[in-house]
C-alpha cells in the first residue's frame, strides 16, 4: 500500500487528529513510519537532527501532500533536556500526544577489542538511552492526559524500533546488538507496568531493509546475492515495510497487541542458515 493509498483510505485505521512523535523521522525508518502515520490522519512531529532539517521539512510536505498535518523539530534524543522541550512543546502545539515511535538508532560498530568506550557510550546513549528519555515523556503525557475512549480504546502507544539483533548475535557490533537486546526488556517492562492505564507499548524488530544505513549489504549484485542467503523471503525489506507495521500497530487494530515484538524480517530471524538440516 503507498502513501496515496493510505490516504485514501484512512479511515480504516482510526488515527485521523491523533499527535504522533517520530524520532529520527528525517530519512529511513523514520521517515516511512512518519509519512504512513501522516497518510493515516495523524499530526506527525517529524523529529531530526539540525543537520537534517532540509529533509525533514520533505517528509513534512510529502505529509501535507497526502492532507496531513506535520512539522519538524530539532531535538537529539540522547539529551534530556531537548527532549523535555519537544515534548512540552508539541503537546503546546497540538494539546496533548497519542502515539511516539521511538525510532531513532545509530551503529558504529567495531572489533571489541578496539571499540572504544567513546563508541560503545555513543550508540547505547541514542538507541536506549534516547528511547528511555522519549518513552518517559511520552508517559507522562499519557497519564495527565488519561484515557480518551472516543479517540482511541489505548491511553496512549509506543511502539519502538528494535531491530533482529534483539535475538541475533552480531559480531563486530556489539554495542549495536546490546542496545537493542536493552530495548527489547525496556520495551516489555514498560508494557508490564503501564497495562493497566491502558498504555500499550509494541515494538518492530526490522530484518534487513533497504536504507542508507546498511547499502555496503545491498548496493551490489554480489552483496545482495549474499544477503538474501540470509532471508527466506528472498528480498530486500523496504522502508515501506516497517512504516505499516508502525500504523497497524498505533491504530486500534492492534488494540490487544501489548509487549510484543513485530518482526519484519522476511524470515530472518528463522536462522535461514539452518533450512535443510544446515
Amino acid at each position: 500500500m503507498n502513501p496515496e493509498q493510505i490516504a485514501a483510505n484512512k479511515d480504516a485505521f482510526g488515527i485521523a487528529g491523533q499527535v504522533a512523535v517520530v524520532t529520527g523521522a528525517s530519512s529511513g525508518l523514520g521517515r516511512a513510519s512518519a509519512i504512513s502515520l501522516g497518510g493515516g490522519g495523524a499530526k506527525v512531529v517529524v523529529n531530526h537532527l539540525p543537520a537534517s532539517a532540509v529533509a525533514a521539512a520533505e517528509v513534512c510536505r510529502e505529509i501535507e501532500g497526502l492532507g496531513g498535518e506535520a512539522v519538524a523539530y530539532a531535538a537529539d534524543v540522547s539529551d534530556e533536556d531537548q527532549v523535555a522541550a519537544m515534548f512540552a512543546d508539541s503537546v503546546a502545539r497540538f494539546g496533548t500526544l497519542h502515539i511516539l515511535v521511538n525510532n531513532t538508532g545509530i551503529q558504529d560498530g567495531a572489533k571489541f577489542q578496539d571499540m572504544t568506550l567513546a563508541q560503545w557510550q555513543k550508540v547505547i546513549d541514542v538507541n536506549l538511552t534516547g528511547m528511555f528519555l522519549c518513552s518517559r515523556a511520552a508517559i507522562r503525557e499519557f497519564l495527565r492526559r488519561g484515557p480518551q475512549p472516543e479517540v482511541s480504546r489505548a491511553t496512549g502507544k509506543i511502539i519502538c524500533m528494535s531491530s533482529v539483533h534483539q535475538v541475533i548475535p552480531w559480531a563486530f557490533e556489539a554495542n549495536y546488538a546490546a542496545s537493542k537486546g536493552g530495548v527489547h526488556m525496556l520495551m516489555q517492562s514498560l508494557a508490564q507496568e503501564f497495562a493497566t492505564h491502558k498504555i500499550r507499548v509494541n515494538a518492530v524488530a526490522p530484518g534487513a531493509i533497504r536504507t542508507r544505513i546498511n547499502r555496503s549489504v545491498w548496493e551490489t549484485e554480489e552483496a545482495m546475492r549474499n544477503l538474501l542467503d540470509l532471508v527466506p523471503y528472498a528480498r530486500i525489506g523496504e522502508p515501506a515495510d516497517i512504516g505499516h507495521a508502525v500504523l497497524w500497530l498505533a491504530s486500534d487494530l492492534s488494540d490487544y497487541m501489548n509487549a510484543t515484538t513485530m518482526f519484519v524480517d522476511g524470515g530472518m530471524s528463522a536462522y535461514p542458515a539452518f533450512r535443510g538440516a544446515g
